[in-house]
């Protein structure tokens, strides 16, 4: 963030409205604009994105949910926040996004939505998803927490030409961030009243029609509602990112093209390839230390911190959180764990320098040896 974005917050809080009101109005107007959708519905974060989403999608009490285990834990919490049910199926290893060959197998007449994730800004096979979720009769959602300004099939994530609700994050580690904050892309009008009322309590008037009106307007609670709603002040910061987003995203990917130019090839390393059809915005580059375990990760990790270079693992596997063992007990999703266990996370951001960028490449392939087992050798 940088001056743009301390000059917008510093006007949103002299005008004397920081909380949801016209600088909220004016961020979902350019998002919507932006992704190419007809509504857009700022939140708290895409934890409530997810959670009014599946409400509004029609997920209830004893409702089954199709997701991927290999994903962030509030992708399936939200889930359980509707008292519904996450049903995993495994991942394609070659996208780390939802198998859509394993969809239909999973079907029962309890399920009531499939939610896509878009891991790390990858897009998801949308059409083979959304042509099981046709046929079956079921709602699709995409997770697009990491997704904004990432496209597939030359459109960008979020237009809503595959699923009627897609949701981001605004979150420090995403492409573009208000501190904390999410979206809800839709085409569909009822949907965007619905989500709206859901973000405010259910109330019937929001504050800005309230305020702005010129006769004394009550509001009323026709739903049960919960208090999501984002601040004009985190919109100001917003508003600020997305007219940065392209250049963001264009350096975003010169650092990932630097990255697979120079790991290309290395021995024990596995680089992901962009497909076709999509074109990523990189909000994390992956590689895969080929046929190591947690430990040998852990330690290779370890090894970089040692040399002054953070990197994180890989994408969890929710089902082996303790919280979800204790509630569903042992499961098993073999190209999850593996993933999990052999992906690191290296460093990327839009301000990184080429020549930190060629460190931690130079680093990589010193350590990279060490977390690759060694052959077996005859007896």
């Amino acid at each position: 963030m940088g001056d743009e974005e301390i000059a917008l917050v510093a006007e949103t809080i002299r005008s004397g409205w920081i909380t949801q009101g016209p600088r909220v109005a004016e961020f979902e107007k350019a998002f919507a604009a932006r992704t190419g959708s007809a509504h857009a519905v700022a939140v708290c974060n895409c934890t409530a994105a997810l959670h009014i989403s599946l409400l509004a999608a029609g997920v209830r009490p004893g409702d089954e949910v199709i997701v991927t285990p290999h994903s962030f834990i509030a992708t399936s919490n939200a889930i359980l926040y509707c008292g519904a049910l996450p049903v995993f199926v495994d991942i394609d290893p070659a996208t780390l996004n939802m198998s859509p060959g394993l969809v239909s197998g999973a079907i029962t007449p309890k399920t009531r939505a499939v939610l896509a994730v878009h891991q790390v800004g990858r897009p998801c096979d949308l059409a083979a998803l959304s042509g099981i979720c046709r046929e079956e009769g079921l709602a699709l959602v995409e997770d697009a927490a990491c997704a904004i300004g990432s496209t597939y099939k030359g459109k960008p994530i979020g237009d809503n030409t595959h699923s009627p609700l897609v949701c981001f994050s605004f979150h420090p580690r995403k492409v573009m961030s208000t501190g904390d904050g999410g979206m809800i892309t839709t085409n569909d009008e009822g949907l965007a009243a619905k989500l709206r009322l859901l973000r405010q309590h259910g109330m019937s008037v929001n504050d800005l029609q309230r305020h702005a009106s010129k006769t004394v307007v009550s509001e009323a609670y026709p739903i049960l509602g919960f208090n999501y709603r984002l601040t004009d002040v985190q919109a100001a910061i917003g508003l600020g990112q997305l007219g940065r987003l392209d250049g963001i995203v264009e350096r975003r990917r010169a650092i990932a093209a630097r990255y697979d130019s120079a790991l290309v090839g290395v021995p024990g390393i596995g680089i992901f390839t962009e497909p076709p059809d999509s074109r990523w915005n990189h909000q994390t580059y992956l590689i895969r230390l080929l046929g190591s375990t947690a430990a040998t990760r852990d330690s290779f990790m370890q090894r970089l911190l040692g040399e002054g270079v953070a990197s994180r693992r890989g994408i969890m596997s929710i089902h082996r959180e303790p919280c979800y063992v204790e509630r569903f007990g042992i499961q098993s999703f073999p190209e999850s764990e593996s993933a999990s266990d052999q992906c690191v996370c290296l460093p990327l951001y839009s301000q990184m320098a080429d020549a930190d960028i060629d460190r931690v490449c130079q680093l990589v392939r010193i350590h990279a040896a060490a977390a690759t087992p060694s052959p077996r050798k005859s007896p």
